[in-house]
């Protein structure tokens, strides 16, 4: 029995319970009170990450609205042959609809996110789009494909901000957020199905989609330049191409459903445990680094003596040619490099100094030992280049080489930090170096460097290798059309046949081909 006035509660999220109040008279009755709400969604972790419990609330409309919206752009834009233009429509469509989520996000908590951490998380963002752009100015294939997967990677630290401690897993936070998000994005469907006016919206759009089917090739019939345009932007419908566009649909809207749930609820920020300085006497850690600073120095030492000597004077010294004597050691002088880097970081990290002098011994072993390594580092480059000049330029070469001044960036970064008694790692930093390296190399545009040397190497020595040129993407044909004849020919008519067959669509149009063809249309051989 319920007292005089009082409603029983109903609907989803409450639950009605009985309890007992005594009245005048003695007699009890039962009260109906309501009990604590229910959270719209189970708010639970996983083993991996406990403190990211997600969102406590569905994915509202503008969610779902912008997963659609990249969605169908990744269907229809990203080519799946050659690489081009369509990449980079993908990136800026993305980035604009995680940058309207954002907003729809700080609306309900404008002091959430930091001034300095969105500024850090953008520019991995403009990195990210960046990189994806480079697909549609730049052809060698192995350079797209390490800056695609360096986009991919830029774009989920750049929504995963610093609620990762590991940059490995906030470079794929987003594509772990995309499984979580699955059930988190049916339930707000489930309860969408029981809404009337979802269900009149849907139905408005499919009365749209009905509306221009029936339209649209009636207008293209009546004008063939309309025709002809809605030919160029509309795919031929096939099952091959309903499968394809379905599947980059899913991948693309799961995407950003993941970029969504990390949005609206990112894990806790990482808790700083620094870690403590392992029990040492001052010799125990200092004797090792200083053996080691001695055996650098030994080196750097010879090192000036033979980089910066005579032909005359390597030869005499090593009984090698001088560029048998710059290949022969670079790849020990990698490995040394990446060794020392190890050394220092975890001495840095560990080595205990809580006292003046401490801190003065550390500071200068650890600061003498990456300053030799960098003169070590320099030694690499030098060697590395000296044997491109003796023997050519190569993709692995150029590679390698880029790959050892990114090394170098990070010594750099580390000094700084040993100066400073910074113990905390810097791999975040490393990897933005990686980052600015790689897009420095797209800038470079690889190809045509290396084709362009191996021409002046040719006019100098006449030594030429037309094989490994031929094979060398669009972006080479500039410095190409530089060679004398017939090897000008021979080298340029096997690009040719590669970029004979055009480029399917809009989403596959690359400025080096376009350029490459219109440049050997002019070529008479």
């Amino acid at each position: 029995m319920l007292k005089p006035g009082a409603k029983p509660i109903t609907g989803p999220g409450a639950v009605s319970t009985v309890e007992p109040v005594a009245e005048s008279g003695g007699t009890a009755v039962a009260v109906a009170t309501p009990a604590q709400a229910l959270p719209a969604l189970p708010v639970r972790g996983t083993d991996f990450f406990p403190g990211w419990r997600g969102p406590a609330v569905p994915p509202s409309w503008p969610v779902f609205g912008a997963a659609a919206a990249v969605g169908a752009t990744v269907a229809v834009a990203v080519p799946l042959g050659r690489p081009g233009l369509g990449w980079f429509v993908c990136a800026v469509v993305g980035a604009v609809a995680v940058v309207a989520v954002g907003r729809h996000v700080r609306r309900g908590a404008p002091d959430r996110p930091a001034w300095r951490a969105d500024t850090v998380d953008a520019a991995w963002g403009l990195a990210a789009v960046g990189l994806a752009g480079v697909a549609a100015v730049r052809d060698a294939p192995w350079l797209v494909a390490l800056c695609l997967l360096a986009a991919l990677a830029a774009a989920s630290i750049a929504i995963a901000g610093r609620h990762f401690r590991s940059i490995a897993f906030a470079a794929i936070a987003v594509a772990l957020a995309a499984v979580r998000a699955l059930p988190w994005a049916g339930r707000a469907l489930r309860e969408a199905r029981r809404s009337a006016g979802s269900a009149r919206t849907v139905i408005s759009a499919l009365v749209g989609l009905c509306l221009l089917a029936v339209f649209g090739p009636l207008l293209a019939s009546a004008d063939p330049a309309f025709g002809r345009l809605l030919d160029d932007l509309l795919p031929t419908v096939d099952a091959a191409h309903l499968i394809r566009w379905a599947v980059l649909f899913a991948l693309g809207a799961g995407a950003l459903l993941g970029a969504g749930f990390l949005l609206l609820g990112p894990p806790a920020p990482p808790t700083a445990h620094p870690a403590a300085p392992l029990p040492l006497r001052r010799v125990e850690w200092a004797l090792p680094i200083g053996l080691l600073v001695g055996l650098f120095a030994l080196f750097v030492g010879v090192q000036f003596a033979t980089l910066f000597g005579s032909d005359a004077h390597v030869v005499a010294t090593t009984g090698l040619t001088y560029a048998e004597y710059a290949r022969s050691g670079f790849w020990q002088l990698l490995a040394v490099t990446v060794l020392a880097l190890g050394v220092v970081l975890l001495a840095s990290r560990f080595a205990p100094a809580p006292s003046a002098a401490d801190r003065a011994w550390k500071r200068g072993l650890l600061g003498a030992l990456t300053a030799l390594t960098l003169v070590i580092v320099a030694s690499a480059l030098s060697r590395m280049w000296l044997y491109q000049e003796a023997y050519g330029f190569t993709t692995l070469r150029l590679l390698v080489l880029a790959c050892e001044l990114w090394l170098g960036a990070c010594f750099l970064l580390v000094l700084v930090a040993v100066v400073r008694l910074h113990a905390k790692p810097l791999v975040r930093e490393m990897a933005a170096a990686g980052l600015v390296a790689l897009l420095a190399l797209a800038v470079l545009n690889p190809d045509r460097f290396i084709a362009a040397h191996n021409v002046t190497r040719h006019a100098l020595t006449g030594e030429l290798d037309q094989i490994y040129l031929a094979t060398l993407s669009a972006d080479a044909v500039p410095a190409l059309l530089e060679l004398p004849q017939p090897q000008r020919c021979d080298t340029l008519t096997r690009i040719a046949t590669r970029l004979a067959e055009p480029d399917a669509d809009w989403t596959s149009w690359n400025a080096a081909r376009a350029a490459a063809r219109d440049a050997l249309a002019d070529v008479r051989c």
